[in-house]
């Protein structure tokens, strides 16, 4: 049965519709409109959400857990509980995200998300994992954040070639250190295999980001953290981030990562097109401050604060959390903030067409926000959460 919803407002994220209505069936979006230009169905299913705001399904790029539990445990019921605590806070997409580990861990863990993301069951209350992370291990050892030093690895097309095998092909994004040996090598053949290739935990000069964006890297990790800070005569790898319009980026909008301000100055210099929202959760996030873990490494929560021996270790942030901090720290409205955690990661993977937008042919996959961007309602595959 078709199902009709009705909304105050409607946002694509690229346009916005007033008196909304969206026609759902067999999973997908038929139409979307005006109520009073659309032809409603007599036999539909009609949901009235009165006031609120239809936008597309929340997609996170970067997340290592939530509920107490963390992506690389390996465990069906370790991450049916990240997913369910994702889709209470508008998310219905995300790519689980892996951490140095040691590497027999890692290709367990692998093998794990790549059957999790080729399975991709659906019963609308959980989110659904896209592609894997892979955060290192081939990143810089002066910007290594937590990553533990003795488990990074130098550039290997051997070891990408046993993760990629383990994850069943099924990654996605790529983290990387452009200045590290071997690393545009590297960089050349995961872009060949349409991974997106990001740039980040690097301490990486202008000359040697811009070989790794040569080389086919295309977007940023953790904009400002485990990067070289930006030195006005050595811009180093935020200087072709906060430059090169061809390079997407996205951010930490926490208010521990990155202050306020800076939030402000990155929507600035990357725009509305190429600006987007990640958490960086851990296990820790919808729980009690406490002890939890990140891929085995020990972490510390305290104050919204996520620590392991005094560096910031992720975050307890959700994405609609990340969409209201936003729109206060940047000035933005919420159809654009909304857009940098729906569109924007979808076009960082190549699916806007079918992820990320209110159109017809795409996914039903829709978080209803107040027109606060508080979340009331996570309709994932045309089921609600």
């Amino acid at each position: 049965m078709a199902t009709l919803l009705l909304a105050k407002y409607l946002i694509t994220p690229l346009d916005a519709i007033d008196e909304a209505a969206l026609l759902i069936e067999d999973g997908r979006i038929v139409t979307t409109g005006s109520r009073r230009e659309m032809s409603l169905p007599a036999n539909a299913r009609i949901v009235d959400f009165g006031d609120a705001v239809l936008a597309p399904g929340l997609i996170d790029l970067h997340i290592h857990g939530g509920a107490g539990h963390d992506v690389m445990e390996c465990s069906e019921g370790s991450l049916a509980a990240i997913e369910r605590h994702m889709a209470r806070h508008g998310v219905t997409s995300y790519c689980p995200t892996t951490v140095t580990a040691p590497v027999d861990k890692t290709l367990h863990s692998l093998d794990f998300l790549g059957k999790a993301v080729t399975n991709n069951a659906n019963d609308g209350s959980r989110a659904r994992p896209l592609g894997i992370h892979l955060e290192g291990p081939f990143l810089s050892h002066v910007k290594r954040g937590v990553h533990p030093s003795k488990l990074l690895q130098p550039a290997s097309l051997d070891l990408l070639e046993k993760m990629w095998e383990a994850a069943q092909g099924r990654v996605d994004l790529l983290t990387i250190a452009p200045e590290i040996e071997g690393a545009l090598e590297l960089i050349a053949e995961a872009s060949r295999r349409g991974v997106c290739v990001s740039l980040g935990h690097s301490d990486a000069d202008l000359a040697q980001s811009r070989a790794g964006l040569n080389a086919g890297a295309r977007h940023a990790t953790h904009t400002f953290n485990a990067m070289r800070p930006l030195d006005h005569r050595e811009p180093g790898l935020l200087g072709a981030v906060l430059t090169d319009n061809s390079l997407t980026a996205d951010i930490i909008v926490d208010g521990i990562h990155v202050a306020p301000a800076v939030v402000d100055l990155f929507v600035r210099a990357k725009g509305l097109e190429r600006s987007v929202l990640i958490t960086d959760a851990i296990s820790a996030t919808g729980m009690p401050e406490g002890i939890y873990s990140l891929g085995g490494l020990e972490v510390r929560v305290h104050d919204g604060r996520c620590e392991s021996d005094g560096r910031l270790a992720g975050s307890v942030l959700t994405l609609d959390r990340a969409i209201r901090n936003t729109i206060d720290f940047a000035g933005v409205s919420l159809q654009h903030a909304i857009r940098m955690s729906t569109f924007n990661p979808a076009r960082v993977l190549g699916i806007e067409k079918r992820k990320g937008i209110l159109t017809s042919g795409a996914d039903a996959d829709i978080t209803v926000f107040t027109p606060k961007g508080e979340v009331i309602r996570t309709i994932i595959g045309g089921v609600t959460a």
